[in-house]
């Protein structure tokens, strides 16, 4: 598997994603800058977390225009793999690839800290090598991650299987205790309409071994790697 790796001014998850896309493909992702206007050869695009040009605006408004995302737009169309985490899916719903909004917190606080995910269908490249009948923990560093839709986007996302993960308590329920920052539908990753765009809030990237605190993260990465290999 190919994958590219985007960086913006602000991003400061690259280096993450990078180590753990290297240590379970064993291969070198291709580091593109925002500026590019063409992406290498690739299976995989990957937009990491930070806070581009410090959030300015709305998160992720100003990276959705870098010349780079035409050529993600266009990779997207053509059949690619698009992962956004975290400032990277308010870019996928900043530049019309995902459906909604990324609005301030529920509290209007950061919130950073371990959060319990289900995992809501697992016949994807992302969620191939998970179980959707026990609930992940993954980790949460945002300020702007309450996902709103209007009713009638939420119901087709509903309908047509296109949410990834739910925000949940450890055993599994998604109740409000379980939403960290008032998301619709406890909602923290969505599907493009052919499964091959995701944006999530939390951060797989951060836990990919044990020497992190846990690996639950780690599957994703090997499941992407099967599917696209």
């Amino acid at each position: 598997m190919k994958a590219a790796v985007v960086i913006f001014p602000g991003s400061n998850c690259d280096r993450d994603t990078l180590v753990a896309l290297e240590r379970i493909t064993g291969r070198k992702p291709t580091q593109v800058w925002h500026t590019e206007t063409e992406l290498p050869e690739c299976d995989l695009v990957v937009l990491p977390g930070g806070f581009t040009y410090g959030d300015y605006l709305r998160a992720g408004a100003m990276a959705a225009r870098s010349p780079v995302m035409a050529a993600v737009k266009k990779r997207a169309d053509d059949g690619a793999h698009v992962l956004g985490i975290c400032n990277g899916f308010q870019m996928l719903t900043e530049t019309g690839l995902l459906p909604g909004a990324l609005m301030r917190n529920a509290d209007l606080k950061f919130l950073c800290k371990d959060v319990h995910l289900s995992v809501e269908r697992n016949d994807t490249a992302f969620t191939r090598k998970y179980a959707t009948t026990k609930p992940i923990r993954i980790p949460i560093a945002h300020h702007d991650g309450n996902y709103f839709a209007d009713d009638e986007t939420l119901a087709r996302l509903e309908g047509e299987g296109r949410v990834a993960f739910r925000y949940v308590t450890k055993d599994g329920a998604p109740n409000d205790d379980a939403n960290p920052n008032g998301s619709r539908s406890n909602i923290a990753g969505i599907y493009s309409d052919d499964l091959r765009v995701l944006g999530m809030m939390p951060h797989p990237e951060r836990l990919i071994e044990p020497a992190l605190g846990g690996s639950d993260g780690r599957p994703m990465f090997e499941g992407l790697l099967e599917a696209l290999s």
